[in-house]
């Protein structure tokens, strides 16, 4: 096992490895070209609390829908109707008496 954990530091050179087990930057963001992770997060974030405003509130198989409709995954679109819930709940809750 030391034998082989060695060599596979060696041939990888963990040195240059982030905390994840990538390079900094590894296919991810501007920095390869690509457009920005959170630039598309808050997009799909906008796009879902659109689809939640005119629906009045969440329906079972939304992430599902839009990854069909707009391409991506559907864990990717879980994620931003797990964000976009929580935006619409804070959005749709009564305001505390006495609260300005």
């Amino acid at each position: 096992m030391e034998a082989f954990w060695a060599a596979h530091q060696e041939a990888v050179g963990t040195g240059r490895l982030g905390v994840s087990g990538r390079r900094s930057c590894a296919g991810h963001g501007e920095a390869t070209g690509g457009r920005s992770v959170s630039l598309e997060r808050a997009r799909a974030v906008q796009t879902v609390l659109e689809e939640l405003r005119s629906a009045g509130g969440y329906r079972r198989g939304l992430a599902a829908r839009l990854a069909r409709e707009h391409g991506g995954s559907a864990r990717t679109w879980e994620r931003a109707v797990s964000d976009a819930r929580a935006v619409y709940e804070r959005e749709e809750r009564p305001a505390a008496p006495g609260a300005e």
